[in-house]
Order: structure tokens, then sequence, then C-alpha cells
């Protein structure tokens, strides 16, 4: 499976069946924690915050599935700061049975361009 580019992430933000998983820490999810070389602190736009370590904690696809709450069907592109991260993610995403791609570029690459929307803060309560 191929990895997922910038542009295809842009344009498929809020479709159904797409679930974005930030796997930063919690501090670069929400903006407060922002590496040096990032020209902007935030997140991709409708990302769910799951930090890789407690995927990569989960003992047995069960766990992983529950963890993650999405129905067998679910596309789930993972992302972090430089693509590291996420590619591990993925790696469990799949063996627990997860249509998962990475988002190399991440957010080093997605912060770069002024035009892509990014959130900051505490995620939105739905």
């Amino acid at each position: 499976m191929s990895d997922v580019t910038t542009d295809e992430l842009s344009r498929r933000l809020g479709e159904p069946g797409l679930v974005v998983l930030d796997v930063r820490r919690p501090e670069e999810f929400t903006g407060a924690l922002v590496a040096p070389c990032d020209p902007r602190p935030g997140r991709i736009p409708g990302a769910r915050s799951l930090e890789v370590s407690l995927l990569l904690d989960c003992r047995d696809v069960g766990a992983v599935r529950d963890l993650v709450g999405e129905p067998d069907g679910t596309e789930v592109v993972a992302y972090c700061h430089s693509g590291s991260r996420s590619a591990m993610a993925v790696q469990v995403l799949v063996a627990a049975g997860y249509d998962a791609r990475n988002y190399v570029g991440s957010w080093h690459e997605w912060s770069r361009d002024a035009a892509l929307p990014a959130e900051t803060g505490p995620p939105a309560q739905s």
C-alpha cells in the first residue's frame, strides 16, 4: 500500500470512512509543543490523538482495535512529525486488520504550507 501525499490528504479531509490519527505526544497535538523546524504549531483538522506508545504497548489485535475503536472497512491515515512514529503505528494498525497508510510528510511538511488548514488547542467535543 502506498503512502499518503499532502495533496491526497488535503483533498480527502472529512471524507466518511477516513480517520486521521495523529500519533505524536499530546503536547504536539494541541500545539503546546512545537519543533523549532516547524513554522506553526498544531495538527491536521479533524485528526484524533493516539500516541504511538499506546499502540506499541498493545499486546494483541483486540487491544489495538479497542484502542482505535473503528469498525472494519475504516481507512486510517497516521501521521506524526516526520513520518517515523507514524510508520511504526501503521505496521501495528495493519497487523490489527486496518487499511492503514502513512503520511510520510507528516506535520513537518503540512505546517510549511500556510494554505493548508491547522487546528490548535484541545479538540472540539462531539
